[in-house]
């Protein structure tokens, strides 16, 4: 009626009780770990079940997908610290290179800081990179947010120049901060 045979449709059958049970030991399984540890991973998870998993033939993609159907998968929590604060009474200068058409290397270098290790032993990156071929032409790496590091990635970013005759910013942006 169904254009299957009755074998092929009792096969089925069988094959989705199978899983489903299969399905409901991992779970047991599961379930008695998660109680200890609530927030543990399905990778963690999986190594610590592997042997009771592969007696009863599941690996770790069939894991992952049992857990995903029933709910149980854990996302992980972002682990990054925030460094930044743009809403300061501080003035905010405008972008001066907004409309600037760049198209050739070391017409416009651009600078960041950003944090490194953890806050026990804190570490600062200071980078001066090329805007048109995202070469890093200066870099410092200090333990302190001072100056000074900004400046010695500047200078090593004087030193690489390959074009040193060539005015690094535009004169547009020259004059806009002679007028400042």
């Amino acid at each position: 009626m169904f254009g299957v045979s009755r074998q092929v449709y009792y096969r089925a059958r069988k094959t989705a009780q199978k899983k489903q049970q299969r399905a409901q030991k991992v779970l047991e399984l599961v379930e008695a770990i998660r109680q200890r540890l609530p927030k543990l991973g399905t990778r963690k998870l999986y190594h610590m079940l592997k042997d009771q998993l592969s007696v009863l033939g599941v690996g770790r993609d069939a894991l992952f997908r049992i857990l995903r159907a029933n709910h149980l998968l854990i996302k992980p929590s972002r682990q990054y610290h925030t460094t930044t604060m743009s809403h300061h009474r501080f003035r905010k200068h405008k972008n001066l290179i907004e409309d600037l058409n760049v198209d050739a290397p070391e017409q416009v270098w651009v600078s960041d800081i950003t944090y490194l290790g953890d806050r026990d032993r804190p570490a600062y990156l200071a980078l001066v990179t090329d805007a048109y071929s995202k070469v890093i032409m200066g870099y410092d790496v200090s333990d302190t947010l001072a100056t000074a590091g900004s400046l010695r990635a500047l200078k090593m970013a004087i030193k690489a120049r390959q074009w040193p005759l060539q005015p690094v910013v535009y004169p547009i942006v020259q004059t806009a901060i002679k007028e400042h």
